[in-house]
């Protein structure tokens, strides 16, 4: 039986190596994995590089993974932002590698990885310093500049909710990179906030099947009297 439901967190993250890829979805504060996060730092792997679309807010998230000193290399396209000073201390202090990727570009090299397109031409960087030592090609007489895919060890995601073989939908903004990550990573892990029979989702909502996610870990979501929420691992 197929059965994707891991117990815990850490379970789930038990074998992410030192040294690994780790794709995190999210754009800005939206669908962040935080819990996901939080495990990557409790169960110690190191020498890492990340792949998403900034790189942290505070001290929280992506931010406390850096600040933990687990990370290598950021790849990303929005790496400074007002709260981004966990970043910039590292990185002004030479502590952290920044490979800087226009948004689209980032996208599609993500999505690439998982279509199996070996690189594509895209005209987003030319004749700016992000295209420095890349191929470029004149086509139709415009100019384009060669960019290869961006593969993952491992993916982390928040999804909204799930089946026990690994479907997932999302809500609104939250969706963002999950989908494309999740078929660019030799091994995705999901978050859920609700974990729901088989058949119960409507294949026509699916947005990620269940063949390219590898584990799903529940997270209870609370209400709070300021009528946000808070999450903890159910």
């Amino acid at each position: 039986m197929i059965n994707k439901i891991a117990a815990s967190v850490a379970d789930a993250l038990a074998d992410v190596q030192d040294g690994a890829t780790v794709m995190i979805g999210g754009f800005g504060t939206a669908g962040i994995p935080d819990e996901l996060i939080n495990g990557l730092i409790a169960q110690g792997a190191k020498d890492l590089t990340v792949v998403n679309n900034n790189a942290g807010n505070a001290d929280v998230g992506l931010a406390a993974l850096l600040k933990a000193g687990r990370v290598r290399k950021v790849i990303c396209s929005f790496p400074r932002q007002a709260d981004s000073y966990v970043f910039d201390a590292l990185y002004r202090s030479g502590k952290l590698e920044l490979e800087l990727v226009p948004q689209g570009n980032l996208a599609e090299r993500i999505r690439a990885a998982g279509a199996g397109i070996g690189a594509f031409f895209t005209p987003t960087g030319y004749g700016t310093e992000l295209a420095k030592g890349k191929e470029t090609r004149e086509i139709n007489g415009k100019h384009y500049v060669l960019e290869l895919p961006i593969y993952g060890d491992v993916a982390l995601i928040k999804a909204e909710r799930g089946d026990r073989w690994g479907n997932l939908t999302y809500r609104k903004a939250a969706r963002n990179f999950g989908p494309v990550m999740a078929t660019a990573a030799k091994k995705t892990v999901a978050t859920v906030h609700e974990i729901v029979e088989l058949g119960e989702l409507n294949p026509e909502h699916i947005v990620t099947p269940g063949i390219f996610v590898h584990q799903i870990v529940k997270i209870d979501r609370v209400a709070t009297q300021a009528g946000g929420f808070k999450q903890a691992v159910a």
